[in-house]
């Protein structure tokens, strides 16, 4: 089965203070076969690039108002007349306030949906058939589907 990858390099703005931000290139995934979830990866300047996964549904429902809560929370807003997409990453290792190109990110996240409409996601993930694959009889069944002890009855009626 294809599964097609969604993909959309774009800079995002790290917000160091009211005054100060830090452009962030980055790159936004999505994976048809993994339809749950929205991948974006940071290039921070860094020897490793920083990884962040989370829920479609999020991002989608962030472009229009506010939602989440805990690790990842965003809204949109207006910044000198720009539409932004703000979001507020939370880990062990730190906080990060990010700032995003509402545009760019719906027009990705539209490719998403149109490649994989909500409520198709678990079609996507093939659990029925995996499922009944894992359900159907093999002739090795057979031999645990017989009774391995002897009948304490005896073939002939004897006791």
């Amino acid at each position: 089965m294809h599964h097609p990858v969604i993909e959309r390099e774009l800079e995002l703005k790290l917000v160091m203070s009211p005054e100060r931000t830090i452009p962030v290139p980055a790159r936004l995934l999505y994976l048809t076969d993994d339809p749950y979830a929205v991948h974006i990866t940071f290039h921070t300047g860094s020897s490793a690039p920083v990884h962040w996964t989370f829920a479609r549904e999020l991002l989608v429902e962030g472009v229009f108002r506010p939602c989440g809560h805990g690790d990842v929370r965003i809204w949109p807003t207006k910044i000198d007349n720009r539409a932004v997409l703000s979001m507020a990453l939370s880990s062990p290792d730190g906080d990060a306030l990010l700032e995003a190109p509402a545009a760019c990110v719906s027009a990705w996240l539209e490719r998403t949906l149109r490649a994989v409409p909500p409520g198709t996601e678990a079609e996507r993930l093939g659990l029925d058939a995996a499922l009944a694959e894992l359900l159907t009889p093999t002739p090795a069944d057979d031999l645990w589907l017989r009774d391995p002890w002897p009948s304490d009855e005896s073939p002939d009626g004897d006791s």
